[in-house]
């Protein structure tokens, strides 16, 4: 019965997404909303959906997983340099009750600052008289709550925002997933909406949200009492651009130790990406993750993350 649930669930988010007639390729807003957020998800080749131990950086990827943390509270923060001198800063925080868990997730990119320039009269050259900025922002909450030992779900209701200048554009969007251990073995399958959200406006052109729905699959392929090598795919429906496919593979060595590797299908100049994880050895859960991705003609991109817990 509660597999026929599964099933009825992830049936009725793949209808809602793609019963909307999103044709055009680049055609949403905030598509900053897609860049990976952590450096685990992107050492993985953003292959994270149904890892079940992500903790309070689950409300980026999976907010359904957020219910199968094992700590009281948990808190990462995240740095990435990314393309063309942008900066990239995300922070999260989670706390379990006996009613669920939730959590807080923050996610900014700067964009820096631009000269302004003016046409001069009678003239084909323009004059700098100033700067002006550009940022993107995204501001989450999230519940979610295990209800058996196999199953988790979670949603998270955001407030996105793009500034330019004096101009804006604001919205309220929605992320929903779900975890589900199908008892073949380690067997998880992962499935999450994000970016469910009406159409805005940009002073006065209307655009569409980066809807995506993802559905992944984990299991552990060998595992000890030290030691576990964990397979992980994914597959991606965006409202702006053709499907792909993602694959990784996260190595776990003495419990210490972190290897993760991982390759995308169908994606323009996205490629392979690496990473590692380290867990000190002290009572408190610290977690530090670096990765690194390859964006082909345009470059190689890091990524920084560290996490805390408490028990």
């Amino acid at each position: 019965m509660k597999k026929i649930i599964i099933l009825i669930l992830i049936t009725t988010i793949y209808g809602a997404v793609f019963a909307q007639d999103f044709k055009k390729t680049g055609t949403a807003g905030y598509v900053f909303l897609e860049l990976p957020v952590t450096a685990r998800a992107t050492g993985l080749g953003e292959c994270s959906i149904s890892l079940a131990d992500m903790n309070s950086s689950a409300v980026f990827s999976n907010p359904g997983a957020l219910g199968f943390t094992q700590q009281k509270m948990s808190f990462s923060a995240t740095y990435a340099p990314w393309i063309a001198d942008i900066k990239n800063y995300a922070t999260s925080i989670s706390y379990k009750t006996q009613f669920g868990v939730f959590g807080f997730g923050a996610v900014m990119v700067d964009y820096g600052t631009m000269p302004r320039t003016v046409k001069l009269s009678g003239q084909r050259v323009y004059e700098q008289i100033g700067t002006f900025s550009a940022n993107s922002m995204s501001l989450g909450l999230t519940y979610s709550k295990q209800l058996t030992e196999k199953f988790s779900f979670g949603v998270t209701a955001k407030y996105v925002k793009e500034t330019i200048d004096v101009y804006n554009a604001g919205n309220m969007l929605i992320d929903g997933g779900i975890i589900y251990y199908t008892g073949l073995s380690s067997l998880r399958l992962g499935a999450v909406i994000q970016n469910f959200g009406t159409n805005t406006k940009f002073i006065n052109s209307e655009f569409k949200m980066p809807v995506m729905l993802r559905i992944g699959a984990a299991a552990e392929v060998y595992q000890n009492d030290d030691n576990k090598v964990t397979l992980i795919v994914e597959a991606l429906h965006p409202t702006d651009s053709n499907e792909k496919l993602n694959v990784g593979t996260e190595i776990e060595l003495m419990k210490v130790f972190t290897l993760r590797a991982g390759y995308k299908f169908f994606y323009d100049e996205e490629k392979y990406s690496f990473g590692i994880g380290l867990k000190p050895p002290v009572d408190m859960p610290v977690y530090l993750d670096f990765s690194y991705a390859n964006y082909n003609r345009l470059g190689n991109l890091l990524r920084f993350t560290l996490q805390l817990g408490v028990l």
